[in-house]
């Protein structure tokens, strides 16, 4: 390789590292702000199956439609992936998730339906003709409340109507910066325990927000409840449901944005070392090729001093 190609492939990777840093940072802003949102709305839940655990002493909680136990005939699977790839082995491992998951519980094109979220899972269990009621792709990384709200009523509505004996959602649940497990919950029937662990997962092992508190969700002794605890309930089961969708997404959103920066920031350190490597060999060539000159030119004298003699 001349020193010309060298020196235009070294330029080459260092735009590539430039590149790579830049989405290194976009992406670690963008896992802060995931996290930040599902941490900010953790007292609200948490409240809410304080309350929820309180009613339920006072009525039967079966009574609510989304919280009826039926025999499982059909099931319907919500897979929260990504849009977008340059994440590492992200989108490998979650879809290797979830075919581990169904193998588990004995799910299979014939018994049951999808609900796709991102273009990953979509294109993945499109090829493998799967059968798929609702798809969406991610939303923007400010996720609100009221984004999700649609995909809630979707599901809602569906199992209301008994097509569905049960509903679960896989998708990633971030621990730290540096792991992302694949996880399966779920959402219906909905439980106190299953409300609780998505809440409670929210923190996680180590970074910024590892050192706050679950908060208690345990019942009060006495209450009263106003107007009623049925009329309570009907607002409470729902709400934490959404909850439970939402903070779903936020966790798989931060997940992703965490992978792509450690995929990039693995990235950056390959392009510093490949950079540093062509500089080095471009600096021995560099030196030979001026060695050899010199040699050539100190030949050249010394033939003249003897011709000269």
């Amino acid at each position: 390789m001349s020193l010309k190609a060298v020196k235009n492939k070294i330029k080459s990777i260092d735009k590539t590292r430039q590149v790579t840093k830049a989405m290194e940072a976009v992406s670690a802003v963008k896992m802060r702000k995931s996290q930040a949102l599902a941490i900010n709305t953790r007292p609200y839940a948490l409240a809410a199956l304080k309350i929820l655990r309180s009613i339920s002493g006072a009525i039967e909680a079966a009574q609510h439609p989304l919280m009826s136990v039926r025999t499982v005939k059909r099931s319907l699977v919500v897979v929260i992936s990504a849009d977008k790839g340059l994440a590492g082995s992200y989108g490998s491992a979650l879809l290797k998730g979830v075919c581990r998951f169904m193998d588990k519980y004995g799910l299979t094109a014939s018994n049951t339906s999808l609900i796709t979220i991102g273009k990953k899972a979509h294109e993945h269990f499109t090829k493998r003709n799967w059968s798929i009621i609702g798809n969406q792709e991610r939303w923007s990384d400010q996720i609100t409340f009221e984004m999700v709200r649609p995909l809630a009523e979707q599901i809602k509505n569906v199992y209301e109507k008994g097509e569905f004996d049960q509903v679960f959602v896989v998708s990633t649940h971030f621990i730290s910066t540096l792991r992302q497990n694949v996880l399966s919950r779920q959402l219906l029937p909905i439980s106190f325990e299953s409300v609780e662990s998505i809440v409670k997962g929210t923190l996680p092992d180590k970074g910024k927000y590892s050192e706050l508190t679950d908060g208690d969700a345990t019942p009060v002794r006495e209450v009263t409840f106003e107007p009623s605890p049925e009329l309570i309930l009907e607002e409470l089961i729902p709400a934490l449901f959404n909850i439970q969708i939402y903070h779903s997404v936020l966790e798989a959103n931060a997940s992703e944005h965490s992978a792509r920066m450690i995929a990039m920031k693995n990235a950056s350190d390959n392009a510093g070392d490949i950079s540093r490597g062509l500089k080095l060999h471009f600096n021995k060539v560099r030196q030979a090729a001026i060695t050899r000159e010199v040699s050539e030119i100190v030949g050249g004298m010394e033939s003249m001093k003897v011709v000269d003699a």
